[in-house]
C-alpha cells in the first residue's frame, strides 16, 4: 500500500487492467513518447507497446470514430482527451453511435469504451480548459458519467469502468490531481458505477457534489463541525446513473439538501437531483432544497477565475441558511 495522487491512480489501474487483459487498448493525443498532458499514460508504451497505446493525430473526432470501431469489435479502448473542452468535435461519434450501438444492433454488439478527460477549472488555463460540462453526457440515453475524486475512488471506478460493456464518460478533476493524497491497494478491485460514496456521516444536512467540490465541501463541513452544525458529505461520483437511494436515505436523518457543483447552474445535475427529490421524497424536507453551482456564463481567464469557482466560505454560508433559517 502507497500513498499516491489521483493522476498516479488512474495510471496504476491502466497498468493494471492492460496486464490484466490483452484486449485493452489505449489511444489519444501524446499519450505513448510524452505519457498525456497530464502524465497519466506514463510507462504504457514502453511496457505495452506500440499496438496497445496509440499516439493520435490532433484530431479528436478520428479519436472517437476510431474507439468505437475498435470497441464494436471486441477490443476495450481507452480514449483521451486532453481537455473535456476538446471532446465537442467527437461528440457526434460519441452520442450518435457509441451510445446508440447495443439498442441500434438489438444487443448483437456493445461499445465497452472509455472516453477519459480532465475538466473543471482552478489551474488559470483558457475555457476551452476549465470547462464542466458532465450534464451533456449525463443527458444522453446509453452513456454512463464517471466522475472520482480521491485516489482510490479514480483506481476502482476508472477498473470498473473499463470492464463495463457499456461505453462511459470518465472526466478527472485535474484541479486535484496532485493535490490529494492517499493510500490505494493495487489489488484489482473494482468500484461500483452506480452508487455515490457517503464520506462524512452528519445529522443537520445532507451535501451532495463530486469532482473537485469534494476538497472544499469537506473543509466546510469540518469548519463547521466546531459550530454545532453537522454535514452529511456525498461524493455522487456516478453523475449517470444517480444513486438517489443513498440520497434519500441521508435525508430521512437530515431533512435538508444541499448540492454543490462547479459546473453552471442551469439545467445542471444539481437541478436532476433537486427534481428528484422533489418528486419523490419531499415529505423528508425540512427546508427547500438548495443549489451551489457555478455561473451560468463562460469559465472567466483566470484574473476573474476566483469569483467563478466555489469557495469554502461560500459553502458554509448557504449551510447556515439552511439549517439555521428553517429550523
Amino acid at each position: 500500500m502507497a500513498e499516491i495522487t489521483i493522476i498516479e491512480a488512474i495510471n496504476l489501474a491502466l497498468h493494471h487492467e492492460m496486464n490484466q487483459d490483452s484486449n485493452v487498448v489505449v489511444l489519444g493525443e501524446d499519450v505513448g513518447d510524452n505519457g498525456g498532458v497530464f502524465r497519466a499514460t506514463l510507462g504504457l508504451k514502453d511496457r505495452f507497446g506500440l499496438k496497445r497505446v496509440i499516439d493520435t493525430p490532433l484530431a479528436e473526432a478520428l479519436i472517437s470514430g476510431v474507439t468505437v470501431g475498435m470497441a464494436a469489435q471486441g477490443l476495450r479502448p481507452v480514449a483521451e482527451f486532453q481537455f473535456q473542452g476538446f471532446v465537442f468535435p467527437a461528440i457526434e461519434h460519441i452520442m450518435c453511435h457509441a451510445a446508440r450501438i447495443r439498442n441500434r444492433t438489438r444487443g448483437r454488439l456493445t461499445c465497452p469504451a472509455v472516453f477519459r478527460a480532465p475538466f473543471g477549472g482552478g489551474i488559470h488555463a483558457p475555457e476551452h480548459h476549465s470547462e464542466s460540462v458532465e450534464a451533456i453526457f449525463a443527458h444522453t440515453p446509453g452513456l454512463k458519467v464517471v466522475i472520482p475524486s480521491s485516489p482510490q475512488r479514480a483506481y476502482g471506478l476508472l477498473l470498473a469502468s473499463i470492464r463495463s460493456n457499456d461505453p462511459i464518460m470518465f472526466f478527472e478533476p485535474k484541479r486535484i490531481y496532485r493535490t490529494v493524497k492517499s493510500n490505494v491497494v493495487d489489488n484489482g478491485e473494482a468500484l461500483p458505477l452506480d452508487s455515490c460514496f457517503t464520506l462524512r456521516k452528519g445529522r443537520d444536512l445532507t451535501l451532495v457534489t463530486w469532482g473537485a467540490c469534494v476538497v472544499e465541501s469537506l473543509e466546510a463541513a469540518s469548519n463547521l463541525s466546531s459550530q454545532g452544525i453537522e454535514v452529511e458529505v456525498i461524493d455522487l461520483a456516478s453523475i449517470k446513473p444517480i444513486d438517489m437511494a443513498t440520497i434519500f436515505k441521508s435525508l430521512e436523518k437530515t431533512g435538508r439538501l444541499l448540492v454543490v457543483h462547479e459546473a453552471a447552474k442551469t439545467c445542471g445535475v444539481g437541478a436532476e437531483i433537486l427534481a428528484r427529490t422533489a418528486e419523490h421524497a419531499m415529505c423528508l424536507l425540512k427546508a427547500p432544497p438548495k443549489r451551489l453551482t457555478g455561473m451560468d456564463t463562460v469559465m472567466p481567464y483566470y484574473r476573474n477565475e476566483q469569483f467563478f469557482m466555489i469557495q469554502q466560505q461560500d459553502i458554509e454560508l448557504a449551510v447556515h441558511e439552511l439549517v439555521e433559517g428553517w429550523k
